[in-house]
This record gives C-alpha cells, structure tokens and sequence, in this order.
C-alpha cells in the first residue's frame, strides 16, 4: 500500500474531517481513505442528460410540435 503525507491542509476542512470521521464511526485516515475511494472510483465524466434524450429521440426523426394559441388570462375569483 502507498502513504500519502497532504501538507497545508486548512483546520477547518481538519475539523470537518474528523467530525465526518466520527459520524461514521471511522479514524481520521480511515474516513479519508473511504472518501479518496469514492472519488476515484466514480465514472470520470457522465453524459449530460440532456445528450442522452437526443440521442434516444433521434431514430424517430426531427419532430415539429404544433404550439397552440394562447388564450387570454380568466378573471381572478372574489371571495365575497
């Protein structure tokens, strides 16, 4: 296994560690281990949602949708 030695490290992410680590029942290390783990085993760039609806929308060709006309506002109730 490797050692990682993080130089200036800002008390208050410190802090904020070792009350996560306590959370969780965990070490300091253990929780910063868990949380380096995490981080490198999520995928490097997701698909933005919006790429993934084109794509899956595409093989139905493009698609003009008939806008209806606006009618006009109705009058707000009274309560009388």
């Amino acid at each position: 296994m490797a050692t990682l030695h993080i130089r200036d490290l800002k008390e208050t992410v410190k802090e904020k560690l070792r009350v996560r680590a306590a959370r969780n029942g965990r070490s300091m290390e253990a929780e910063a281990r868990e949380i380096l783990e995490d981080a490198t085993n999520r995928r490097e760039t997701q698909e933005h949602v919006y790429h993934r609806i084109r794509r899956a929308v595409a093989k139905y060709g493009p698609m003009d949708l008939e806008i209806p006309p606006r009618e006009p506002a109705r009058e707000p109730p009274t309560f009388d």
